[in-house]
């Protein structure tokens, strides 16, 4: 696989907004979720929601684009100097140059909900654009207008690889000669669909946040996230920059919801992504867990990385502080990830006093300083999609 230069990132989670105040709450283990206090939804269960969205507003001329999830992407798109960095790309390259390649899995679903209940007595709906706010492709048409770009334009919805995936795809377009850099990640937020909907399938954490990778874990903790990575091709001149060195996706189709007890899928995409990346298992110093906190995906991923890694690779898994991001969170962990290489930082699980028995992976409950060159991040959704990236210091 060509090498990409990671050359800027942002993010806003529950955890924190933007990348001082996400380092901050990784090494101090502080995790972000909190009771869920938004009305009409499941009782008992923690969310990780992002306040500080709720205030803000696009630009007025893109105005038409307000909804959850488009402030909570104007809010990552503020931190972290990331619009500035596009703007230097966009001189670099030129506007046509330059992809914006973006995962979601709700996009701005919560505002359609949100029309529904203010239907006439006749049914009528109110004026909304649903294009703009609904339509999976709204969060990509925004940030393409937002930053000025006019490069490719690709919406990803993979369910939880969504994130992950558009590195991967973005990086194929590059490689093509399609584009020279490209804005990637994802942004998904709350909303009744996916909180009634995991509650329906019994999949939500509940009376306390969640605890992946734990002997009594119960579930899940939906959180929000907007996440960002501007990615272009690397060169000599890059040596020891943090970059993308590797990706690797596979589709499995074992069942709708539930992953291959084996995790022959996630196994198929860790191996790809380390042959991308030209790279073997002990190359690899820490590995960013998909870690829902669910048995059946927790159990499945142990059981993939033990196959490539035995227990010699710590492991965990981040959503403990953020709760899963669905469609964000596979651009958020490689965030994290980015994070963990600069840092020197591996964040071991956190609130799980003791790890499930029968792991055989390396799965790590307490923070360690290392040096951490390459970190492998995972992510798995619904249908059988399987991601993997290898982030970590360009050769």
């Amino acid at each position: 696989m060509t090498r990409f230069r990671i050359t800027a990132v942002t993010a806003a989670s529950a955890m924190g907004v933007g990348l001082a105040a996400t380092r901050d709450a990784l090494r101090l283990r502080r995790g972000g979720l909190t009771p869920c206090d938004l009305p009409g939804m499941p009782a008992d269960i923690w969310i990780g929601r992002v306040p500080e969205a709720e205030a803000i507003e696009p630009p007025a001329d893109l105005a038409a684009f307000a909804c959850r999830n488009t402030r909570l992407a104007e809010l990552a798109l503020r931190q972290d100097g990331f619009s500035e960095a596009v703007d230097a790309a966009r001189a670099r390259h030129g506007a046509g140059r330059i992809a914006v390649v973006l995962g979601t899995s709700t996009s701005g679903i919560e505002a359609t909900e949100r029309a529904w209940a203010q239907r006439g007595p006749d049914g009528a709906l109110p004026a909304y654009d649903f294009a703009r706010t609904h339509d999976l492709h709204a969060l990509p048409r925004y940030l393409r207008a937002r930053l000025g770009l006019a490069g490719p334009c690709v919406s990803i919805s993979t369910a939880c690889t969504s994130g992950a995936r558009s590195f991967l795809d973005a990086a194929t377009l590059i490689a093509a000669g399609l584009a020279d850099a490209a804005v990637v990640g994802g942004a998904d937020t709350l909303c009744g669909l996916t909180l009634h909907g995991f509650a329906s399938l019994e999949l939500l954490a509940r009376g306390g946040p969640t605890r992946p990778c734990a002997e009594d874990r119960d579930g899940i903790s939906i959180g929000e996230a907007a996440a960002f990575s501007l990615i272009e091709r690397a060169g000599p001149e890059d040596s020891g920059a943090i970059g993308l060195l590797g990706a690797g996706a596979s589709a499995d189709g074992h069942h709708m919801s539930s992953p291959h007890p084996e995790g022959l899928g996630a196994l198929a995409a860790i191996e790809a992504a380390l042959a991308s990346a030209g790279v073997g298992p002990g190359a690899i110093d820490y590995v960013n867990m998909h870690g829902t906190g669910t048995r059946a995906n927790d159990a499945m991923e142990d059981r993939a990385i033990a196959r490539v890694f035995g227990a010699a690779v710590p492991c965990s898994s981040t959503k403990g502080w953020t709760g899963h991001t669905l469609g964000a969170s596979g651009a958020l962990e490689a965030v994290i990830s980015a994070i963990c290489v600069e840092d020197g930082l591996i964040p071991g699980c956190l609130g799980v006093e003791r790890v499930d028995a029968s792991f055989t992976s390396g799965v790590v409950v307490a923070n360690g300083a290392a040096r951490v060159d390459r970190v492998l991040s995972n992510s798995f959704g619904f249908g059988g999609s399987n991601c993997a990236l290898v982030i970590g210091r360009l050769p």
